[in-house]
């Protein structure tokens, strides 16, 4: 028997669906397939892993064990390291190749899928890899590589295997808990549930209903929790693919412009909101390959010349607050709370969270970022990191985003309802002083049940004074000998192409 007829072990990891699965359709082609998850104990480990994402995890799985018995097969799960569980499947049931999505992950992954090629040729065993969105594996040059992103998008979108030859005789194996993991049980109870079908579904109600005012509501946490698109956590963990969220937008947009065109009447925004959409999906996978090209980053600066800008002054103080939600700015505190319960905020949020940690509080960037890969279900590390150290001013090509916490409570949140809602110590402060509660009279702060310093902390930070003083110093920075060398040097490697870079300062 040829090593193509033998059986096919299909790696699932982030990439938990049946619809457009080429490593599936393939391995189905050719004979039963072994369907595998591994809960990888040393990447559940890891610093940036949080029950939250077991959560998802198992709650995907389930979908996906329901569709792989509607085939005909169904899931085995394992726990331990890789390739050992691998090793240990191949000895017992001798496998004729492996298939699997390629990954861009955080270091562990890295380090694992070297372990597993090197294993797999010492076994004499093949592997399949396919790529599942826009990321480049060995790219030279930045320059076409939107074109070839455009290209990965076009390529047809694939069908469930019409059926998949069972494998008899494999224990499906047991659902790893964060107890049995050794994990701290998750906070985030209204954290959005897994699962192929509701992501499937999550994208027919923004297409259909939830995004017509995408553009407009995106910014603020209040109306982004209906009127974005929610995907992030299902392209994530693959229970959708980003080509099949392009290609579905792509039709709806085309829809919409026919509509028009027949002098139907359409609610106005559709056209110019999933014009936005678009775009970010071809953001999401232009910050992954930035963690591609150069896996260092989730450790270090992209750009060495920031090297000792901060790492020397973290303040373990200021950090706890931020972390707590107790930095005494209402709309960073509602954030962080928010995060704690729910595992997603909007990106404008989480940008001025980022952005309050390293200029208002001056700390360097890795901390926060591993703090915050644990409270996002959604964490990618390539869009993680990538974004990170662009929020940070670490990249030296992008515009430096000093978001003023005051002013975003005022244009985000304008009634108070999303601070009222997770910082409750403010319930009862009037609107005009909610977003600077430490500047209530005394008098008023015994009327509405806070006084600050007792039931609601003083700002950790003068706004102004800190503001002005990451101003001053990003600024001399810039204008050390070597800073714009460096900087044209990260941008020919990770540079978006698509035109002219612009540098202001934003508040």
């Amino acid at each position: 028997m040829s090593s193509e007829q033998r059986l096919q072990l299909v790696w699932f990891n982030r990439d938990l669906r049946v619809a457009d699965h080429r490593p599936l359709r393939e391995a189905a082609a050719r004979g039963p397939c072994l369907c595998l998850y591994v809960y990888e104990t040393d990447v559940i480990a890891g610093e940036d892993y949080d029950a939250c994402h077991l959560r998802f995890v198992n709650e995907s799985l389930a979908d996906l064990r329901g569709s792989l018995r509607d085939l005909g097969a169904d899931l085995v799960v394992r726990t331990g390291t890789l390739p050992g569980v691998f090793a240990e499947l191949h000895r017992e049931h001798g496998f004729g190749a492996l298939w699997r999505h390629a990954e861009t992950g955080n270091d562990l992954t890295y380090r694992r899928d070297r372990r597993v090629n090197r294993w797999a040729r010492e076994a004499g065993l093949p592997i399949h890899s396919f790529t599942q969105n826009g990321v480049v594996r060995r790219l030279r040059s930045r320059d076409g590589w939107a074109g070839l992103w455009q290209q990965r998008m076009g390529e047809p979108v694939l069908r469930r295997p019409e059926r998949i030859m069972p494998v008899a005789d494999v224990p499906p194996g047991e659902t790893a808990t964060a107890e049995s993991l050794g994990l701290e049980p998750s906070t985030k109870h209204a954290a959005q549930p897994g699962g192929e079908s509701i992501g499937r579904e999550t994208l027919r109600t923004f297409l259909n209903c939830r995004g017509v005012n995408y553009r407009r509501d995106m910014s603020s946490p209040v109306t982004g929790e209906d009127g974005c698109s929610r995907l992030s956590p299902y392209i994530a963990w693959g229970c959708v693919s980003l080509k099949h969220v392009h290609q579905a937008t792509a039709q709806r947009t085309q829809q919409l412009r026919s509509a028009k065109a027949r002098g139907e009447r359409t609610q106005p925004g559709w056209l110019q909101s999933l014009s936005s959409f678009q775009g970010r999906l071809r953001w999401h996978c232009h910050f992954m390959q930035k963690l591609e090209d150069e896996p260092r980053i989730e450790f270090e600066n992209m750009n060495r010349a920031y090297d000792g800008l901060r790492e020397a002054e973290f303040n373990e103080e200021h950090f706890d607050a931020w972390r707590r939600g107790e930095t005494g700015y209402p709309m960073v505190d509602a954030c962080m709370r928010s995060l704690h319960q729910n595992g997603w905020i909007n990106f404008r949020m989480r940008a001025m969270l980022v952005s309050f940690a390293s200029y208002h509080l001056w700390l360097h960037w890795r901390r926060p970022a591993v703090y915050l890969a644990r409270q996002f279900v959604d964490y990618e590390p390539g869009i993680h990191y990538s974004q990170f150290q662009m929020q940070s001013g670490t990249t030296g090509i992008n515009s430096l985003r000093i978001y003023s916490p005051i002013k975003q409570a005022q244009d985000q949140d304008p009634t108070g309802e999303f601070i009222r809602q997770y910082v409750p110590e403010l319930a009862d402060v009037p609107l005009e002083h909610l977003h600077e509660p430490h500047k209530l009279p005394p008098l008023l702060q015994q009327d509405s049940g806070c006084v600050i310093g007792r039931d609601y902390p003083a700002p950790v930070v003068d706004h102004a004074t800190a503001y002005n003083e990451a101003r001053r110093r990003m600024m001399a920075h810039r204008k050390r000998d070597g800073v714009r060398r460096a900087s044209q040097q990260v941008f020919q490697k990770h540079g978006s192409r698509r035109g002219p870079r612009r540098r202001t300062w934003r508040r």
